[in-house]
């Protein structure tokens, strides 16, 4: 039966192009027309070692030769055990077992699922601007933006949200902003769930659809001490953060605190869709046999492309490389918006990186400016990028972590001449 449709694929993916992509290697993608573009989205911070590399595809193709679908609660392939000591060697302590699962929403829901069996206790704490996924647990606890949410409540009840410091809300001073929201998380204990009713806090180290914030150590330590003091769960959401973005393999090593639960996804497999749940092994112990699951968990391609993903970033010098480029980047990027006044901040960590847009007149957030800056490099620069931030005003930059030097500049390039050319 048909209905006169000229596309029976659903329309409601958002599109940040309207580019038909047929290839990809390193950090470019090419379109069914030849054309050649920068990728600096990776598939929203995916394609960690970049489009096809040529490792993890070899992983690839070999291990779908063998199986392609070997189910965990019907038999265990040969590759379950191999990824999870890979995961162990690399995950910062206590973290040392893993649950595999296939996206970052099913991460954090997993996630949640354990914290609330290892503590008997309901109630969970997230903070403003995050984001943690679209399926119902998950939007409930996400905060970024309300388009994520609209239309869908009531959501999941259990869920509290406690302020995130950034400089920019408190006058540049990042310690004041520290103090007031670790008071302001104090209080939530106090005045809406009590730690007695608290299993988890949850925290992405970096905000990332929230704007590429990053949490100032001493408020990850400063969670982290009161999450031992109530016998609360510390909850790392390394969804985007993980896998060297940052610069380190994990977010949390900036700071280093140790979370009770590290949840884990995008560039763990370079863009074949796995993700893992770790904890340490006395908490792991305390969910259930049998009281979570999932058909495709641990699929062995999937496990296949994580290891070799995993070869790559741990390569001698991998690490040193992301740090280089991404302060090359940043240094271009302030260069580039040295004498604008509606470019408010340049920030990041490692490859993780953003421009934070005003109106100069009135400080106000400037979204239309954004969408005229990723339209311009796009169109006049071929370079991808994406906005973010909940007043959508913020340009990210997260190109494959194996980017170089050239394309950092062509990046730089693309952006700094969009800045000029819609500067009022």
């Amino acid at each position: 039966m048909t209905s006169g449709l000229t596309s029976h694929l659903s329309d409601v993916w958002f599109s940040v192009t309207d580019l038909e992509v047929v290839s990809g290697s390193g950090a470019v993608v090419t379109t069914r027309d030849g054309t050649q573009y920068l990728d600096f989205s990776s598939g929203i911070a995916v394609t960690s070692t970049g489009h096809c590399h040529p490792k993890v595809v070899a992983a690839i193709a070999e291990q779908a030769g063998r199986f392609l679908h070997a189910q965990a609660n019907v038999y265990r392939h040969n590759l379950l055990n191999p990824l999870a000591d890979r995961l162990a060697e690399i995950t910062p302590d206590p973290i040392e077992v893993f649950f595999l699962a296939n996206s970052g929403a099913e991460a954090t829901e997993g996630g949640v699922k354990l914290a609330r069996q290892a503590t008997g206790r309901q109630n969970v704490i997230v903070f403003e601007g995050s984001f943690h996924g679209r399926s119902m647990l998950a939007m409930a606890m996400t905060t970024s933006k309300a388009g994520y949410r609209a239309g869908y409540q009531p959501l999941p009840a259990g869920i509290f949200v406690a302020p995130f410091p950034t400089a920019l809300k408190f006058g540049g001073d990042i310690e004041a902003a520290t103090d007031h929201c670790l008071a302001a998380l104090r209080h939530l204990l106090v005045s809406q769930t009590a730690p007695a009713e608290t299993a988890a806090i949850v925290i992405e180290p970096v905000l990332g659809e929230g704007g590429y914030y990053a949490a100032p150590p001493r408020f990850l330590r400063g969670i982290e001490e009161i999450c031992r003091e109530h016998g609360i769960l510390f909850v790392a959401d390394e969804i985007q953060t993980g896998f060297a973005r940052t610069g380190r393999m994990f977010a949390v090593e900036h700071s280093g605190v140790r979370p009770d639960i590290l949840l884990m996804a995008k560039g763990i497999a370079s863009g074949f869709p796995i993700s893992a749940i770790g904890a340490s092994a006395e908490v792991m112990s305390r969910w259930p046999r049998g009281s979570h699951g999932g058909t495709y968990g641990g699929n062995p391609v999937g496990c296949a492309a994580a290891l070799a993903t995993i070869d790559v970033l741990t390569e001698p010098g991998f690490l040193g490389h992301v740090e280089a480029r991404g302060q090359q980047l940043r240094a271009g990027l302030e260069k580039a918006a040295a004498d604008d006044p509606g470019v408010a901040e340049v920030r990041g960590l490692g490859l993780m990186v953003a421009v934070e847009v005003v109106d100069p007149a009135t400080g106000r957030p400037d979204a239309t400016r954004v969408s005229a800056v990723l339209r311009s490099c796009l169109e006049e620069g071929g370079l991808i990028l994406m906005g973010a931030g909940s007043y959508g005003n913020i340009v990210r930059f997260m190109p494959p972590l194996i980017v170089s030097e050239a394309e950092v500049d062509r990046a730089v390039d693309a952006f700094a001449t969009a800045l000029r050319k819609t500067r009022g």
